[in-house]
């Protein structure tokens, strides 16, 4: 004891009462932990990493916005393994603090960058959207408030932290190269959930329902990855794959030239074994986009010719049709195929229904939203597989109009806009990222692919960079100066 007692000086009151509040609190975190279990470690765990989130989006709004940006794509994701986690509660809530970050640090000089007709038709759609409050056919107006956030409420939020924040061309590249890095963490976990199998939460996800969209005949499994579903997963592989693609062609050095060509085939095999048919077209609209854009007719010939002949293959001969992710893309070109048949045949009955119903039957009047809470009226059982056929559904004949001319002038200010770069990285990137926003915008109509996480932030973000990419293209050396080096690109 003399010899310990030598090393060990005498414990002060400080060192008591510290020792006695550490006792305290490990007892107390592993009651908790044993009374909570799983759910109690996470939200112990959890807790300091939120307060930590919270304290970046109020004193660094644009660093909010980009971890904004990259936690759509996994969050939902997380829910098979956390699934009575609020998702919905802190993505609103990080959008708040993101708001409140940006009143109280950034100069009140900025508001001149909203100024421009993308922010305008933006907003126009969500004072639309505001309006359908008063639809005197809605079954409940407490949903509203619910179903407003994916139809247009974060469309709008993150549009103006956008043009806020966003004023530098590195942004862009950052944005790019976090999606690719996500989508490239997203193609190799859905390998080992097609070749080597699933966890104990995916799996009992499936048999809590997703079997039913995820399991096809019982034994042809769609991949997923961390996404909310396969439609989404392929939809976002197959943009990625399209940007990709284009960046081959456009790249100069043969390093960078042969990392996209990697990329690329990564994330279409992705593509093909979430097994998803609707994202084909994102290929069969971004491809034959970006040949025009380019104004190069041997390009476009080259271009076109390859188009028809993959066309071709698909659509007129049996090559491949052993392999199941070649037959599920012929299926998409298939005029005959059944599960369109019932798609046309729903719209039909959606026709008639809506026919004398100009603005819809109200936001959150169809899909999940509406079973949830109108389980009795008729929309309260209509599958919207569509983003367009949910938006004639919710906004009318009038809303799905509206909500069309507004995409299709974003579009035109988009090529509008891009046609005038200079810098030729800049502007090799922004057509691979409209070419894949038209393809994204074209596949919605078989797919809820335009608002929901991650593509929405994708697309609403992309808007942005299509309205100030003018203003940041004068930050960049012209096409005869040497390039800078940003990342991938």
């Amino acid at each position: 004891m003399s010899l310990l007692a030598e090393y060990l000086p005498a414990p002060n009151a400080r060192d008591i009462k510290w020792a006695i509040i550490g006792t305290a609190a490990a007892i107390g975190v592993g009651v908790i932990i044993a009374v909570g279990q799983l759910f109690a470690l996470a939200a112990l765990i959890g807790l300091p990493i939120l307060i930590g989130l919270a304290g970046i989006c109020l004193t660094r709004p644009l660093a909010g916005l980009m971890i904004y940006f990259n936690i759509n794509f996994f969050i939902l994701g997380l829910s098979r393994f956390l699934p009575n986690a609020p998702y919905g509660l802190m993505i609103d809530l990080m959008l708040v603090l993101i708001f409140m970050g940006i009143f109280f640090t950034t100069k009140r000089t900025g508001e001149h960058r909203l100024r421009n007709p993308i922010f305008y038709l933006v907003l126009a759609w969500f004072m639309y959207t505001v309006l359908l409050f008063f639809n005197p056919l809605s079954q409940s107006q407490v949903v509203w408030f619910f179903a407003i956030r994916g139809l247009s409420l974060y469309w709008l939020l993150v549009v103006i932290a956008g043009f806020l924040l966003l004023d530098n061309p590195k942004h862009l590249y950052w944005l790019v190269s976090c999606w690719l890095f996500w989508s490239l963490l997203a193609a190799l976990w859905s390998f080992k959930q097609y070749y080597i199998g699933l966890t104990p939460g995916e799996q009992q996800w499936l048999a809590e329902g997703g079997a039913k969209t995820h399991l096809l005949f019982g034994k042809q499994f769609r991949a997923f990855s961390f996404y909310s579903d396969a439609g989404q997963f392929g939809a976002d592989m197959a943009h990625a794959a399209l940007f990709c693609g284009i960046m081959v062609i456009e790249s100069k050095s043969f390093a960078r030239r042969l990392l996209f060509v990697v990329l690329a085939g990564v994330f279409f095999w992705g593509f093909a074994v979430a097994g998803t048919r609707g994202p084909l077209f994102i290929f069969f609209t971004g491809l034959p986009l970006y040949f025009i854009i380019k104004r190069n007719v041997p390009l476009i010939v080259v271009g076109f010719i390859a188009l028809g002949m993959a066309f071709y293959v698909l659509k007129f001969t049996r090559i491949g049709q052993g392999n199941y992710q070649i037959l599920r893309m012929r299926s998409a070109l298939n005029l005959e195929d059944k599960s369109l048949e019932v798609r046309i045949v729903n719209q039909l009955i959606l026709m008639d229904y809506l026919k004398d119903k100009p603005f819809g039957g109200g936001v959150g009047s169809g899909g999940d939203w509406g079973h949830r809470f109108a389980p009795d009226s008729f929309l309260g059982h209509v599958a919207l597989d569509s983003w367009f056929v949910k938006i004639w559904v919710e906004g009318g004949v009038v809303g799905l109009i509206f909500h069309l001319l507004s995409l299709i002038a974003i579009c035109i200010i988009a090529f509008r806009n891009i046609s005038r770069l200079r810098n030729p990285l800049f502007k090799s990137t922004m057509i691979a990222l409209y070419s894949g926003f038209a393809g994204i915008l074209v596949a919605s109509y078989g797919n809820q692919l335009f608002g929901q996480h991650p593509i929405d932030a994708e697309m609403y973000l992309t808007m942005v960079f299509f309205a100030i990419c003018p203003k940041l293209d004068k930050m960049l050396p012209g096409p005869e100066q040497e390039q800078p080096r940003f990342s991938l690109f």
